[in-house]
């Protein structure tokens, strides 16, 4: 018996490296190829959950019997939930890596739609709000964590990965308001159509996080806990550095490219083109689809041509679209000016992000920047956008954002790539 005691602990030390393995398992036991796979899921089940509260905004302004400056206070929910998630999120990732925030970011974006589905039925406009912050904080969060994965991915394939992964979003938006489309004709219950997209992604989650490192973000940084005087003191510090604040311009206007369409396309078909919630939802699937081309293509362009030129051109598209479908006399004409806002606005946000890491030291943080300053045009664009849509309506509103995206666009030359010395360095 005393033989039988003394072989128990054994199995306990073998385990445990196994379960230390992290590092060495992003390169053996989840292969690039499955990694890719997770976060292309992750990717597209987030762009899913967007696309089918965007799809029902117009049927969930009438269940909560909201006003379009409402609307845009509720829509703030979810933009103020990604600040916070953002604001966190890189801290987390570097105290408990990146599979971990993941996880719980994923089920906070199947929580909000609980949350928001809860709200609609109700016709509870501030339950509706609440559900969207926990909404946002999952993809503000989970932002930070999956961008951190697929640089660390591009660093193993050592080909551009980072705009695929945002396009796997795009493809989600696109999938999302097609079934939001088939939703809305055919009346089915905004309640039933948000619970249905919440357990799809509960159910993604718990594949995709098997197929993730451990130690992903954790690795770049110490592993002891780290002060939070220190960590705010750091992440401070990256705004002092002009080309991350650059950057932070760039994202800004592009975010605020992508964002609003996503909050207000819909919208605008129905109240500015006098058309139905189904028209709406079909633009808005349309908006999506040019988004993921644009994404899908981008990274042989990025590769050809570099950052600047492609961004910079990128931006000038978003500026022709956006101002096509504010003038435009019929909807056909703004559907066109719908796919030049789309593929303008493809390649701004994930650009920036890889511009962010492209030095290893502080990556994490200066990632974490960027995003801040992209989540901040999600959270000051809906209200401000509603109140000024209040009074010259939607349609003129997004003269602003056209205003900015030409402001980011002439910011476009902080993304290029540093010389190749700092790469050899890292090397």
């Amino acid at each position: 018996m005393d033989l039988r005691r003394g072989f128990r602990p054994r199995p306990r030390p073998r385990r445990r490296p196994a379960a230390h393995r992290p590092p060495g398992r992003f390169r053996v036991t989840p292969t690039p190829f499955r990694v890719r796979a997770a976060l292309t899921t992750a990717f597209a089940c987030t762009g899913l959950t967007m696309a089918t509260w965007v799809s029902r905004t117009p049927a969930i302004r009438d269940l909560t019997h909201s006003s379009t400056a409402q609307m845009g206070l509720v829509i703030a929910g979810l933009s103020a939930g990604s600040m916070v998630g953002i604001a966190v999120g890189g801290t987390y990732v570097a105290r408990t890596g990146a599979r971990s925030v993941v996880r719980t970011g994923m089920l906070a974006i199947a929580l909000g739609s609980v949350v928001v589905a809860a709200g609609a039925g109700l016709g509870h406009a501030p339950l509706v709000a609440l559900g969207l912050a926990f909404l946002g904080f999952g993809m503000g969060s989970g932002e930070i964590a999956l961008n951190v994965e697929g640089v660390a991915l591009e660093s193993v394939v050592g080909r551009t990965v980072v705009p695929s992964l945002h396009g796997a979003y795009s493809a989600g938006l696109c999938a999302g308001a097609l079934l939001g489309l088939a939703a809305n004709a055919t009346h089915l219950p905004v309640p039933v159509h948000l619970l249905a997209v919440a357990g799809l992604t509960a159910g993604a989650t718990g594949w995709l996080v098997r197929n993730l490192a451990t130690g992903t973000g954790r690795e770049q940084q110490r592993r002891t806990r780290v002060p939070l005087r220190e960590t705010v003191t750091g992440f401070l510090s990256v705004w002092r550095e002009r080309r991350t604040l650059a950057i932070g311009v760039v994202v800004l206007g592009m975010a605020l490219a992508e964002g609003s369409a996503g909050d207000w396309l819909p919208l605008i078909v129905v109240d500015g083109f006098g058309l139905t919630a189904t028209t709406g939802s079909l633009v808005y699937a349309f908006f999506g689809a040019a988004m993921a081309t644009g994404r899908f293509a981008g990274g042989p362009l990025l590769d050809r041509y570099g950052r600047a030129p492609v961004l910079l051109t990128s931006a000038g598209a978003a500026v022709v679209g956006i101002a096509l479908v504010s003038f435009a006399p019929g909807i056909a004409l703004a559907v066109v000016g719908v796919l030049l806002w789309g593929l303008g606005a493809a390649l701004g946000f994930p650009v920036a992000l890889s511009a962010a890491g492209d030095d290893p030291v502080g990556a994490a943080r200066r990632v974490s920047a960027v995003a801040t300053m992209g989540y901040l045009a999600f959270l000051v664009g809906p209200p401000v956008l509603g109140f000024v849509g209040e009074h010259v309506g939607l349609r003129g509103a997004i003269l602003l954002v056209l205003v900015v995206v030409t402001v980011s666009g002439s910011f476009s030359r902080a993304v290029a790539k540093p010389s190749p010395q700092p790469t050899r360095e890292a090397v």
